[in-house]
Parts: structure tokens; sequence; C-alpha cells
């Protein structure tokens, strides 16, 4: 049995389930937590790679990012480590793949090795973004788009590296509103904006979805995904 507890500002932890191959009706049910919630948090799981994919495959057809290093017998899935870099890795908030057309509907993390200190995984609400904004930024910034860049990987020519996405959409399964934003440096763009006019836009969405009462701090463990 499914024991889902939910958590603030976003997310819910989800214990009675395995992360292996699933079943349609658990897969539908999933779905509809991660509409509701935006994060499920699955922890003492001590999986694989190979049940890490099945159960990856369960919602779908897996998308590589292209330029991200693939787990050694495992090339659907990629790496994040700081092992044997000068520079750990650093991030700022974003949205994976934004940059093509069809995004992944869903990322999915496993810890495998963690450190001491650190390494932790923040995640906003984008519900709650647009819910709280300014009626009148959602009336300006209502039909706009944003056009999402790729950076810091080195793609092939036939590779996807700009899109243009609605500010706002509606979830498919919730039906809800949701603020649709990447880190400042991969939003080149505002239609019907200025260069100027749209890098002030993009700054303060970015501020305003990140505030800290909108940000889950996510601690990893190891066997958590």
């Amino acid at each position: 049995m499914l024991d889902v507890i939910a958590m603030t500002p976003v997310g819910a932890q989800l214990t009675g389930l395995r992360v292996d191959a699933l079943d349609e009706h658990t897969v539908l049910d999933l779905r509809h937590l991660l509409a509701e919630h935006g994060v499920v948090v699955l922890p003492a799981q001590h999986t694989d790679d190979a049940a890490f994919l099945r159960f990856l495959r369960s919602f779908g057809s897996t998308m590589f990012t292209v330029g991200e290093i693939p787990v050694p017998g495992y090339p659907e899935l990629n790496v994040v480590s700081n092992v044997g870099r000068a520079m750990p890795p650093r991030s700022t908030f974003h949205t994976d793949t934004s940059y093509v057309r069809k995004p992944p509907a869903f990322t999915a993390l496993r810890a495998v090795a963690v450190p001491d200190r650190g390494g932790q995984t923040w995640f906003t609400n984008q519900y709650a973004a647009y819910e709280t904004m300014p009626v009148d930024v959602r009336h300006e910034l209502q039909g706009r788009t944003i056009t999402h860049v790729m950076t810091g990987l080195q793609l092939g020519p036939d590779e996807e590296t700009s899109a243009a996405h609605p500010i706002f959409d509606i979830h498919p399964v919730s039906g809800r509103t949701y603020l649709y934003l990447s880190a400042p440096k991969r939003c080149a763009g505002v239609s019907g904006m200025s260069s100027e006019q749209a890098a002030d836009t993009v700054d303060f969405l970015f501020t305003h979805s990140t505030s800290a009462d909108n940000v889950f701090r996510h601690t990893w463990s190891p066997g958590m995904s």
C-alpha cells in the first residue's frame, strides 16, 4: 500500500513502493501524485541502475540529455558527480532540457554516494509561483513566450539548442496553471519585449519563484530517489 506524506512548500514523500518496473495502475497513481505535488521523494530504495531504468521506462520513452556523461553500460542514464573533478559541479535553479521543443515530462534522480556535507537539490513550487504573482504582472505576461537556450554543453549541428515555451501553461493532468522558467542565462528573450525588458522580466520571475518560502531543500542519503 502506498503511503504519501505531503511536504511544504512542494513535494511529497512516498513509501510502500519499490523502484523497479511498475504496472499501469501504479504509474497512473504516480503521475497524479507528481501532478499534484511536483516532486515525489522515494526513501530507502537501495536499487541499482538496471532497476532504476526499468522504473523510468514504466512512464514511457526516456530522453538522454546530449552532451552529458552517460552511466557505463546504461547510456540512457547520466552521471552527476564531483569525483575526479577539480571543481565540484555547481548549479542554480533551472528546468532540465527546456531548450527543446518537447522537453521530457519528468526528471528522475538517484543517490548512489553522497558527500558528508552539501549536495542538496532545491525544488520550487511553480504552481505557487504563478498563483502568488501580482495580478498586473500575470496580465502583462499572459500569452507571451520565453526563448529557452542551451548552455554549458557541446552539441552537434543537428541538435536542438533553443525553443520558445509559454511563460504560463496548464498542467495536462492537474489542470492548474504554472510558471515555466529556467535559469536567467538560459532565457534568451521574451516575446514582444526588448532585450532589456526581457532581462528585467526574467530576473523578476526568477527572484519571485525562488523566494525562500517557495523552495524545498532536499538532503540526499544513499538509496534515495
